[in-house]
C-alpha cells in the first residue's frame, strides 16, 4: 500500500469539495486515512494482478488449516459474525453479519477460523455477491468440507446515505456448495437454525 498516494489523493479530494487541507481540523486528516485504509484494505496484495490472486485466499487457506478431527458429519453453524467491507463502486462501507454453515469431512475447523475467513475476504474493495461466494468457496477448497452454505446480510452505505436513500435496507446474498446445493432440507434446516 503507498500512504504518501493516499495523502496526497485525500488533500486533492479535500480541495476538491472547496475545502482547506492546511486547515487546523484538516491537517492530519490524509494520514489519518492512509492509516484507516491500511487496516480496512489489509486483505489486498501489493502484487495482486486480478481478483483471484490475492492474499485474503491465502489468509484464508492458512488459517482454515488448522484443524482438529471430529467424528461427525453434522451441520456446523456459526451465525451472526459481525463484518465490514468496502463497496469497490463507490468506497463506501458496507456491513452486517455473515452466518457460515458447513459439513464437516472428518475435521473441524475452531469457530474463529470461521469469523476470520470473513474478516480475510471483506477487507477489500469488495461487492456482497463476492463476498459471500468467496468464504462459501474457501470452505469448500480449504477445510475440505463435505457441503458449505454462507449467507450474508448487510446494509450498505451506499444506498442508504446517497443515491436512493433508503436507511435499514438490507441485501442479503446466499451461496451454497457441495450437499447444501443438492439438498433442499439441509439448506431449509440451516435457514431455520439462523432464525
Amino acid at each position: 500500500m503507498d500512504k504518501d498516494k493516499i495523502k496526497e489523493g485525500v488533500r486533492l479530494i479535500l480541495e476538491g469539495i472547496g475545502e482547506n487541507p492546511a486547515r487546523e481540523g484538516l491537517i492530519d486528516t490524509p494520514d489519518r486515512i492512509a492509516r484507516m485504509y491500511e487496516e480496512i484494505f489489509a486483505g489486498i496484495d501489493s502484487d495482486r494482478t486480478d481478483i483471484d490472486t490475492s492474499n485474503s485466499d491465502a489468509e484464508a487457506k492458512m488459517v482454515l488449516s488448522k484443524t482438529f478431527s471430529a467424528d461427525t458429519n453434522e451441520i456446523v453453524l456459526e451465525k451472526d459474525i459481525t463484518f465490514y467491507s468496502m463497496c469497490e463502486h463507490h468506497l463506501l462501507p458496507f456491513y452486517g453479519k455473515a452466518h457460515i454453515a458447513y459439513i464437516p469431512d472428518g475435521r473441524v475447523a475452531g469457530l474463529s477460523k470461521l469469523a476470520r475467513t470473513v474478516e480475510a475476504y471483506a477487507k477489500r474493495p469488495q461487492l456482497q455477491e463476492r463476498l459471500t461466494t468467496q468464504i462459501a468457496d474457501a470452505i469448500m477448497n480449504y477445510l475440505h468440507a463435505k457441503g458449505s452454505m454462507v449467507i450474508i446480510e448487510a446494509e450498505h452505505m451506499c444506498m442508504t446515505m446517497r443515491g436512493v436513500k433508503k436507511p435499514g435496507s438490507k441485501t442479503m446474498t446466499y451461496a451454497c456448495r457441495g450437499e447444501f446445493a443438492h439438498n433442499d432440507v439441509l439448506a431449509d434446516r440451516v435457514l431455520g437454525m439462523i432464525k
